[in-house]
Order: structure tokens, then C-alpha cells, then sequence
């Protein structure tokens, strides 16, 4: 553990909240010293752009503030996916607060408009407050630089007057048809075969997904040197894109470590009065498809330890915590994300039963610190319903068009969030969906090689990963229909049918 923040013999000072798993040869040191190292080495080559090349040096998720002393200037941003949360606020003339959560009492702080005036830093720029800025208030035109990111794909020409850090993979490639008599799709069982113009892509997705889950597991430390202690856990519904995960991950841990599943499910009070208490409370779908995915696990990889882990959030547990998972939301505020981040808060949480292969349940709560997630994959592989309406609207043109947009704002869309909802549980979230490699691999994929919106729900959506998870043996998991999380684990519409997912709360 490396106390904070990080001093450099000259006065700068680093608050480092991030991974490097690619860029630095980190070791089992720690990568915000080694971080640290690397930038005092390129401010002595180029006091002007040193934190910018830094930063294209390295990948993965952070969110950081650097004092340069001698210059007066403070620089901050977050990785180039958001997948770190960052806030700021400015109040009066002369404070400006950045910080990963809101505070838990702003009532000093209150704006004009009643609330705290938190938002969240945008990804995809990295700014650079001057503190001998006698322009006043502060704001981002007259005090603070802001320096974009750039598509590899659409990096300008670097001169001494500027420099546009490089995100590592291009924008996404656009098909330019698609006929429906595709001689390449055949299908058995209703399933599409992995023909040999589609086996290249898979293997390909498999190396990179394989190479990303070994960066965020390798370096995780054996807990109170017990080797049998599970490092690793997984927020598990049971649907393609965590299982797929989890049967990749089996491969490259020791044998003896339990792998942990943590699967959610709530008391939904409307649900349980429409339905009546015939039916347990608790088997919602996200229930029964981790069950059914947790035995396929176990079939693939039989002397693996699946831990796989019930919480059951009663009706009585969402009133006590629902204010305090509200804060940790901030600045977001849709019943949306209270539905969302309440279901992730309680499954990070990890304290419910785990269950043997017999059925029998012990009370457990979750040992493992790190938890992966399969955030990313529906926006790059073509999972959400509105990608099938792009189809259906203007065919793989359309569709091409969506995916592109919707990659593009993967770092304006709501991981900061996320990442504020597990650090509350003390565990830290890591997403292999998203690691550069994988991005920038997918990125140059044929939309028609992704997906494939002329087969059924279920099918054609994520075709890609459908085929690697039915390569791994997960027949059932393989053909999957995409489940929000707020309904599959029913924290959506607890107390009203009539609330809409963009409401304010």
C-alpha cells in the first residue's frame, strides 16, 4: 500500500487513483511511484508537454492530480474511457474542489440552484489550471487549458506550439455492405457455425480479451498468505458477457483459488404483490440465469471452486441504504441510476450465501478486493436494442453509425459512477471489455463480424462473443437475450409503474 499523495524531490506533487497495466513495466511495484519516476524523467527532456506524453505513455483507468510547484500549475483528468470517477466544483471566486465522491455534507457549499454544484470532470481531455491566473472567477476558458485527445486515426501534425495526446486506437470501421444472402452464415441448431472467415475474428477476440484479463488479475496480492483465498471476483448474471469473462479467467489462476460469483436479487415489493408470495421473492431472472451459468461454469471446469454467491437484498436493506448509495451517486440523479447503482453497491458488497453444489447455503461475505465487470461489451459488439432498430432503420449502414457513436461516448456515459459505487464497498472494479487492446481490436473488426441483426434476439446481438463463449462450452449462455440489470435483478419500479428511467429522484 502507498500512502498518498506522492512527493517528488522538487516539490511536485501526484494524487494517483489508477492501474497501469500496460505502458510502464510496473512489476509488483507500486505504479503510482513508478508513475511519478517516469514523469520527473520526461519534465527534465520538455517542462511544456511532459505530463501529456506521460499519459499517452500509459494505459488503464485513473483519475489523478499533479502540482507542478515550480510553474504553478495543476494539472487533472481521467483516463481516456472514464473509467475513474473525478468531480468538480467551483465555489465563489477563489475554490475549486476536485474530488473522487461528493462530500457527504455540502450544505456549506450549496449554489444558486439548491444543490452542491458537483459534475463530473469530462473524460478525453486533460486539463491544466494556471495558478498565477489573475482571471477571475475561474473557468475553463480563462484559467484552465484543456487539452483533447486525439484518435489515432486523427492525430494532427505535432509542432512546438502543440500537442495532442494520442488515444491508442482509431475511431470504428464502417462496413460497407451486407447482403442478406451471405453465403458465410450457416447455421446448426439455429446457431451460426464458426466457418473459416469468421474463425480469425474469434480468435482474435479471444487473445485480446485473454491478454486484458491477465493484466488485471496477475498482480493482485495473495491475501494474508492463504493462496487458497479468492483474489477475484465477478458481478455475475449468468449472461454472455461476464461468463465469457469468467471462463477465460479460470485459465490463467491457480487451480486451488476459488473464483467469486456474486449474483443479486431483490425484494420488489409491486412485484411480490402482483405475483403473491407463492413464488420466492428472490428468484428474479438474473436468479436463474446465474444458477444455470454458475453450472456451466462448473461443468467446462470442474476443479475450479465456483464460489458462487446469493445476495438477497430485502425490501427493509434497500430503505436503510438507499440515501447512502444516493451520495455516492452524485452528480448523477435518474431513478435509472439509483436503479443501476444500487444493485451494483449491494452485489460489490458481496455479503449474502454461498451455495453448494448440493443446494445447501452458508452465510458468506465476499473476500475477493478486485471484481470484474463486462461493462463495454454492449456498446462495441452491438447488444442494445437500438442497435437492432439501427438495423432495422437503415440496415448495416445505420448500425455501423450507432456502434461508432455509441464507442465514442463510452467515456461520457456512466462509469465514473460506477467506479464511485464500488470503491464504497472497498473493492475495485476493472473492466477487460475495455482495456485499449480490446477496444482498438474491435474497433478494426467488420461490423458484419461483430453481429448480425438477421438472426433472432439473442443470437445476432454480440455474434462475436456468442461464438467464443460456445467455443469455452457455454452452449446455454451462448444464446442469452440481453437483460438490463435493473430488471433482471428487479430494482427497477419497486415502489410505482408509473416512474421512468429519466426521472430526476
Amino acid at each position: 500500500t502507498q500512502s498518498q499523495p506522492i512527493a517528488a524531490s522538487n516539490g511536485d506533487i501526484l494524487c494517483w487513483n489508477g492501474e497501469v497495466f500496460d505502458g510502464l513495466d510496473v512489476g509488483a511495484r507500486n505504479d503510482g511511484i513508478m508513475l511519478m519516476d517516469k514523469i520527473q524523467e520526461l519534465k527534465l527532456v520538455d517542462r511544456r508537454w511532459f505530463i501529456l506524453k506521460a499519459l499517452e505513455m500509459i494505459e488503464g483507468p485513473y483519475a489523478f492530480v499533479y502540482l507542478d510547484k515550480k510553474q504553478e500549475k495543476l494539472w487533472f483528468s481521467r483516463d481516456f474511457l472514464g473509467r475513474r470517477s473525478l468531480l468538480i466544483r467551483h465555489w465563489d471566486t477563489q475554490t475549486l474542489f476536485l474530488s473522487s465522491v461528493a462530500g457527504s455534507n455540502d450544505d456549506e457549499y450549496k449554489d444558486e440552484r439548491g444543490g452542491a454544484g458537483w459534475e463530473e470532470l469530462p473524460a478525453q481531455r486533460v486539463f491544466c489550471l494556471d495558478l498565477r491566473c489573475e482571471s477571475l472567477p475561474f473557468s475553463y476558458s480563462s484559467c484552465i487549458a484543456t487539452y483533447h485527445w486525439a484518435y489515432r486515426d486523427q492525430v494532427p501534425p505535432v509542432t512546438a506550439e502543440a500537442f495532442q495526446p494520442t488515444i491508442p486506437f482509431g475511431q470504428v470501421v464502417l462496413d460497407q455492405q451486407q447482403t442478406p444472402s451471405d453465403p458465410e452464415l450457416r447455421l446448426e441448431d439455429g446457431f451460426p457455425t464458426t466457418s473459416d472467415e469468421w474463425r480469425p475474428y474469434v480468435d482474435g477476440l479471444q487473445a485480446v480479451l485473454s491478454q486484458s484479463i491477465r493484466q488485471r488479475v496477475e498482480s493482485i496480492p495473495i491475501q494474508d498468505n492463504d493462496p487458497s483465498a479468492p483474489r477475484v471476483g465477478i458481478l455475475f448474471s449468468g449472461g454472455v458477457d461476464c461468463i465469457t469473462i469468467a471462463a477465460l479467467l479460470t485459465q490463467m489462476l491457480p487451480q486451488t483459488e476459488p473464483i467469486e460469483l456474486f449474483n443479486v436479487s431483490f425484494e420488489n415489493p409491486r412485484q411480490t404483490k402482483a405475483h403473491g408470495a407463492s413464488s420466492s421473492k428472490y428468484n428474479v431472472p438474473d436468479r436463474l440465469t446465474g444458477i444455470q451459468g454458475w453450472r456451466e461454469l462448473c461443468r467446462i471446469d470442474p476443479l475450479r471452486e465456483w464460489r458462487f454467491v446469493q445476495v438477497d437484498v430485502p425490501y427493509s436493506q434497500v430503505l436503510e441504504y438507499r440515501s447512502h448509495i444516493r451520495r455516492l451517486l452524485v452528480p448523477s440523479d435518474t431513478v435509472m441510476d439509483m436503479s443501476i447503482g444500487m444493485a451494483i453497491w449491494f452485489a460489490a458488497r458481496g455479503i449474502g450465501n454461498a451455495v453448494s453444489d448440493t443446494g445447501a447455503e452458508t452465510p458468506y461475505t465476499g473476500k475477493a478486493k478486485v471484481l470484474l465487470l463486462g461493462m463495454g461489451a454492449d456498446e462495441q459488439l452491438g447488444g442494445y436494442s437500438r442497435h437492432r432498430s439501427a438495423w432495422d432503420r437503415g440496415g448495416i449502414e445505420a448500425l455501423g453509425l450507432e456502434i461508432r457513436l455509441d464507442v465514442q461516448r463510452i467515456a461520457t456515459r456512466n462509469l465514473g459512477r460506477d467506479d464511485r459505487v464500488v470503491s464504497d464497498t472497498s473493492k475495485e472494479a476493472r473492466y477487460p471489455f475495455l482495456a485499449a487492446a480490446v477496444v482498438d481490436y474491435l474497433s478494426t473488426v467488420p461490423i458484419g463480424r461483430k453481429m448480425d441483426m438477421r438472426l433472432p434476439r439473442g443470437i445476432g446481438e454480440k455474434l462475436l462473443l456468442r461464438m467464443l463463449a460456445r467455443r469455452l462450452g457455454l452452449m446455454q449462455a451462448s444464446v442469452l437475450a440481453k437483460r438490463a440489470i435493473q430488471f433482471g435483478a428487479r430494482t427497477a419500479k419497486m415502489e410505482s409503474s408509473n416512474t421512468k428511467g429519466q426521472d430526476s429522484l
